[in-house]
Order: C-alpha cells, then sequence, then structure tokens
C-alpha cells in the first residue's frame, strides 16, 4: 500500500503536470492571437509605432511587476495545507483539515490585495516620469497621452484580479485560469487589430490608441471572468476573495487581523531584489529607450517578439509551473523540516528539464538563425525584411537557451532560498548588474554593435546569474542529503562540439556575421555553466 507522502506527492505531481500543459496551452493560445493581430497589422505599422507601443508596455510591466512580483513569489511559498491521508479519517480531523485550508487561502487572498495597495502609487509614479521623460516624437503622435492613461487605469484593473490569481495558484486551478485568460487574450488582440483596420480603412490616424484599447480590453475581460468562475469555489471552501479578518487560534501572526506576517516578510525580503531583478530583465528595453531613437526601438521589439515566441510559449509555463512544484515539495513539515524523498523529487524534476533545454538547444542554435530570416521575409512583408532584423533575429536565437536555463534554475532559488539566502541573492544581483552594465559598455561602445550588442549583453547576463543559481542549488541539495553532479546534468561533451561545427557551418552558408565566435564561444559557456 502506498504511503501517505507517496500519495501525496503522486497528487502533486500529476497537478503540475496538468498545470504545465495548461499553461503552455494559456501561452499557446495567446501567442496565436498576438502572432495573427501582429501579421493583421505589420504591413501597415511603421517602426516608430511599434517602438512607441514597445514603450508603453514596458510602462505597463514595470507598474504590474513592482506592485505584485513579489507578492506573488510570498504567495507560492504556501502551498495549501493537505487533507491527512488517515485510514478511518474522523469528523473532527476533517472539520481541522477544512478550517487550515480556509485559513490558508484567506491569508493568500488578503496578502494579494497588497499588490492593489502598491499599484496605485507605482501607476502614479511611473505615469508622472513617463510623462515627463518621453520624447518629442512619442508625445507628439496621435492620442499618446490619452494611450498612456488606459493604461496605467488598465494595470490597476489587472492588479484588482490578483486575489483571484492567488486561489487559482494555490489550488493549481489551471483550467479555470486557462478558461479566462484565452478568452481575454484573444478579445485584446481582436480590439487592437479592429482598430488598426478600421483607421486604416478610414484613413485616421489613432497612433498608438489602438494598444492601449487591447489592453484595456484584455484587463477588464479578466476581470469579469475571474469574477464569474470563481466564487462558487470559494463558498465551498469557506474563505472570501474579499480582505477578511483571519479567525485564528494565534491572531500574533497576524498583522491587523488580516495580513500574515510571514507572507509579509518573505514579500519585503523578495521586493528589494524583484527591483534589481526587474532592471537586469528589462535593461536592454531602458538602454534603447534612453539612447535609440523609436525606429530602433520598433525594429528590436520585433526580434525580441518573434525571437522570444519559443521561450513564451514552452519555458515560461514550465517555469511558472516547476515554481510552484518547488515550492510545494521544498516547504518544511510541521515541525520545520523537510523530508529527504521530496527534495529528490524536486531535484530529478530539476534535472530532466535541464537535460531537455540542452538537447533543444542543440536543435535551435544551428537552425533558427538560419530560418528566421527566412519566415521574416514571408511574414513581415519588404518593410521588415531588411538584413539588420534578420541578422539580430539570427543573433537572438543564440540568446534565448540561455534564457530558459537561468529561469528554470531561478524558479528553483526562489522555492528553496530562506529569507536570507534571498537577502543574499540580492547583493549578488548588484554584482550581476555591474557585469551587465560592464558588458553591455563593452558591445554597444568598444565594439559598437548596436542592437546586437545588446543581446549579446543579455546573454553574459543569463550566464552569470545561472552560474550563481546552479552553484546555490547544488549547496542546497547537498545541505538536505542530496548530490548534484555535473555528469548527471549535462549532455556529452560531442554534442556540444557538434552543435558549435553545425552553427559555423550553417553561418557561412548564410553569411551570419561572428558566426564562428557566435558558435564556439556560446556553446563553450554552456559546457561551463553545466
Amino acid at each position: 500500500m502506498a504511503k501517505p507522502d507517496d500519495a501525496r506527492m503522486g497528487r502533486i505531481l500529476a497537478s503540475s503536470a496538468t498545470g504545465t500543459s495548461f499553461l503552455i496551452l494559456i501561452q499557446l493560445a495567446s501567442r496565436i492571437f498576438t502572432f495573427a493581430s501582429n501579421q493583421l497589422i505589420l504591413r501597415t505599422l511603421s517602426p516608430v509605432v511599434l517602438g512607441i507601443a514597445a514603450q508603453l508596455e514596458l510602462f505597463q510591466v514595470s507598474i504590474l511587476y513592482f506592485s505584485r512580483e513579489s507578492i506573488r513569489m510570498a504567495i507560492q511559498r504556501q502551498p495549501i495545507p493537505s487533507t491527512p491521508d488517515n485510514k478511518q479519517p474522523s469528523l473532527q480531523s476533517d472539520t481541522a483539515a477544512a478550517d487550515s485550508q480556509s485559513v490558508a487561502s484567506q491569508a493568500v487572498v488578503n496578502v494579494s490585495y497588497l499588490s492593489l495597495a502598491l499599484g496605485i502609487p507605482s501607476s502614479l509614479m511611473f505615469t508622472m516620469l513617463y510623462q515627463r521623460f518621453v520624447p518629442e516624437e512619442a508625445a507628439n503622435t496621435a492620442f499618446f497621452y490619452h494611450s498612456v492613461l488606459l493604461i496605467g487605469a488598465a494595470s490597476l484593473m489587472e492588479l484588482s484580479t490578483e486575489p483571484f490569481f492567488s486561489v487559482v495558484q494555490q489550488h493549481m486551478l489551471y483550467e479555470k485560469r486557462a478558461a479566462v485568460e484565452m478568452p481575454a487574450a484573444f478579445l485584446r488582440s481582436a480590439v487592437t487589430s479592429f482598430a488598426f483596420i478600421y483607421a486604416s480603412q478610414v484613413n485616421y490616424d489613432l497612433g498608438v490608441l489602438p494598444f492601449a484599447l487591447g489592453h484595456l480590453s484584455y484587463s477588464l475581460a479578466l476581470v469579469c471572468g475571474y469574477s464569474l468562475a470563481l466564487p462558487r469555489g470559494a463558498n465551498t471552501t469557506r474563505f472570501s476573495f474579499l480582505l477578511t479578518r483571519i479567525q485564528t487560534r494565534d491572531p500574533s501572526n497576524y498583522f491587523l487581523g488580516r495580513f500574515s506576517r510571514q507572507l509579509t516578510s518573505l514579500a519585503a525580503n523578495v521586493f528589494l531584489q524583484s527591483l534589481v531583478k526587474h532592471l537586469l530583465t528589462q535593461g536592454d528595453t531602458m538602454m534603447l529607450a534612453a539612447l535609440s531613437g523609436l525606429e530602433d526601438q520598433g525594429i528590436y521589439s520585433l526580434a525580441s517578439n518573434y525571437g522570444g515566441l519559443v521561450a513564451r510559449i514552452i519555458f515560461q509555463p514550465l517555469e511558472e509551473s516547476s515554481r510552484n512544484l518547488f515550492s510545494a515539495l521544498l516547504s518544511p513539515d510541521e515541525d520545520e523540516k523537510l523530508k529527504n524523498i521530496k527534495v529528490r523529487t524536486a531535484r530529478d524534476h530539476l534535472v530532466d528539464i535541464l537535460r531537455a533545454y540542452q538537447l533543444l538547444s542543440i536543435l535551435i542554435f544551428p537552425l533558427g538563425p538560419m530560418m528566421v530570416p527566412q519566415l521574416l521575409h514571408i511574414l513581415g512583408g519588404r518593410q521588415w525584411a531588411s538584413p539588420k532584423i534578420g541578422d539580430l533575429l539570427s543573433v537572438y536565437c543564440y540568446y534565448i537557451p540561455f534564457l530558459a536555463l537561468n529561469g528554470i534554475t531561478e524558479a528553483f532559488v526562489s522555492s528553496a532560498a530562506s529569507s536570507q539566502q534571498i537577502r543574499k541573492q540580492t547583493a549578488w544581483m548588484g554584482v550581476f548588474s555591474a557585469c551587465y552594465a560592464l558588458a553591455a559598455y563593452m558591445f554597444l561602445e568598444i565594439g559598437n554593435l548596436g542592437a546586437y550588442g545588446l543581446v549579446l549583453a543579455n546573454i553574459v547576463n543569463m550566464a552569470v546569474r545561472t552560474f550563481w543559481s546552479y552553484s546555490f542549488i547544488k549547496s542546497y541539495l547537498h545541505r538536505n542529503g542530496c548530490s548534484l553532479y555535473t555528469s548527471e546534468v549535462a549532455i556529452r561533451p560531442a554534442s556540444f562540439i557538434l552543435c558549435a561545427l553545425a552553427s559555423f557551418f550553417l553561418g557561412r552558408g548564410f553569411g551570419l556575421k561572428l558566426g564562428f565566435f557566435k558558435a564556439c564561444a556560446f556553446s563553450g559557456s554552456y559546457a561551463l555553466l553545466m
């Protein structure tokens, strides 16, 4: 007969696998809708307008990231308590388990309201700063200031759905999330496309207003969808989506009787790290916005959107579901101890993903740069089919595997690290920022590589972050009675050599810049990291 721990882990792994499928489905549907929308408007869309749209997207991402990222990471560290696996369950044990689940759910709902509390001043601050320092060319675009205000309002509406999102993540209700987010993504794409097409037919300049209307419709759809999909579940588990006082035997664990001290403390520790991490993640877009024209920003936006499709469709959902799985497996029990079998399960899951990513990179490195320029000529038309954009997309292909490796290793770190270790990681993030700034200076100023240099600097950034995370994981597993050897993670060196040779010869055949340097240096970096 299966042990209770084995049965519980089986349920967790099954939920994680199902969740990964739903998250991939969400990303796939979202990207298909966005891709179709872009294809409808791309041939009539100038690089300048796309550059302004990229700035507005950075504006919205900054509001959302600073407001909710640290809260979400803290909430993921508190999975829902399990129902005891008693052979003869009693009414008393069932009631105690239900109360425990109710308190845990209400705790994450209450803490998620802090995202909206942070979002209001963040939205006001970023709106004023952006309108103050916006380039004149963007400010003179039709309906620009209206678009900024609409996106600020859309950000607040999206933050208001965080109580629903926190429950979805905690209870792994990924099918409900898919049922809400997929129609919302379709509505955003449809509104954006319809507005651009209508404006083109009547010869009326809407500027970037269609993008703002798309974001607003997406946020409105999220609010309506979650409001309709989730309240029924809340009634059966005895918690409220409103900010409610928590009834518990130990009220000292909660601020004002509502906010968990443990979760808010963890969120506060993660908040500073999220600031530095956002600068590292969005540093390329910020540097382009500060140092380049809108046309270059539009070209880079196209390259990152098309080049990052694989990362958004496959890697991002897998990273998110793995973070939830790691949090469930690596959370201490009531006696503040970790069970060895859970640590081994988390380790095996990480090893499988790292090996799969390496195998996928062997296909991406040689084939991606060869195929992308050809697809761009078909999809973008003559306006976008330039050697500059094609080469930039080709270089971007080398960045994707590094992005994937960093994502999954940092997902493990964020799930396993204590508050003290998170503060230590934040300090190291400062070192990573210095490495990124130095690499960007060398590639942009000394090497004069332009947008290519930004991609190469991002690769350096992801490489040093992955190396630190991998070192932390090895140390963490060793402290908890497990081991992680390079031979278990890395695929054979001969595979990297074949990948480098294939990249070199295919690169020469299609005239890619820096072909030999990229093939050898990037494959060598992979071998060192693993």
